[in-house]
């Protein structure tokens, strides 16, 4: 079965040379929840911009490929390459209200995808939102959609975002820490909405997050990351139950304990950062332009 994501050797640097992303491959089958997974900076919402397209113009693909569903994104023209990106994938952001025009009402914003993007009817998208908007226990369909984005509260406005990235029914979802700027209560009815609609849809999902206990509840694959380099992959279970690395089981020590708030912190401890950083320079300094296109490992 072809895999509906397929990253191998992808590596990004920004416009002074510098590596941000090394070598990174992974796999997202049909239907499979992957988390990426590691502390700030290293390089999990990196990988699903490269993914959607979207990086910002200081990040550049320097080696390596994405490939959606068999086809190698970056084989195609520029045009050709959003449309099949348009297709096959959507985002859920982090921030809801950032992420929604405040200017325009909620309505319009969900079906435009629909319609310029896939060629719907008006109509027809319409109706598909309103049946997303259900979907996601939205009570009031024509209410919302008539609101703009202020009048709706955080977790109604991330219920609204998840409507529409399911709506177009995208092979792929993005979901870049859909939970962080929402409180704890809302964070597990979101996460719960989301699981459910990726087993009846069958979507696959990339799952960027820092937050081990949401792995835990909603992915069948890990992905470790550090400084942009894979540390660690396994199922979620012989993750949990084996972590094979050193950060990895440093990352899982320092998560705090829910059923003991009186433990202190453990911070990552400055050896297993150390080796880390070796093992980045050796592998950077190791690894030199290609003049042909791309880059070669020396």
């Amino acid at each position: 079965m072809t895999a509906c994501l397929d990253i191998t050797n992808l590596s990004a640097t920004l416009s002074g040379g510098q590596r941000v992303l090394r070598s990174v491959s992974l796999t997202v089958e049909p239907g499979e929840v992957r988390a990426l997974v590691g502390e700030s900076g290293a390089g999990k919402s990196m990988i699903g911009k490269a993914v959607l397209g979207v990086l910002p113009p200081s990040v550049k693909i320097v080696e390596g490929s994405i490939r959606l569903e068999g086809t190698d994104l970056g084989a195609l023209p520029a045009r050709e390459r959003r449309r099949v990106i348009g297709a096959k994938t959507a985002l859920i952001p982090q921030d809801p209200l950032t992420a929604l025009n405040p200017s325009r009402r909620i309505g319009p914003q969900m079906t435009d995808r629909l319609v310029h993007i896939l060629g719907w009817t008006a109509d027809r998208a319409d109706s598909r939102v309103r049946q997303l908007l259900d979907e996601v226990h939205i009570r009031d369909p024509d209410r919302v959609m008539r609101a703009y984005p202020h009048e709706l509260s955080g977790g109604m406005r991330q219920r609204v975002l998840i409507a529409a990235a399911f709506a177009a029914e995208p092979r792929l979802i993005v979901a870049d820490e859909p939970t962080t700027a929402l409180d704890v209560t809302v964070q597990k009815q979101i996460l719960r909405l989301i699981a459910q609609l990726q087993k009846e849809h069958g979507t696959a999902i990339l799952f960027v997050t820092h937050d081990l206990g949401v792995v835990a509840k909603i992915s069948q694959k890990v992905t470790v990351l550090y400084a942009g380099k894979v540390v660690e992959e396994a199922d979620t279970a012989t993750l949990f139950a084996n972590p094979a690395h050193a950060y990895t089981r440093a990352l899982m020590a320092a998560t705090p304990k829910y059923t003991d708030p009186q433990a202190s912190l453990k911070p990552v401890d400055d050896a297993v950062l150390a080796g880390l950083a070796a093992e980045i320079a050796v592998a950077d300094h190791d690894w030199r332009p290609n003049l042909h296109g791309g880059q070669a490992r020396g």
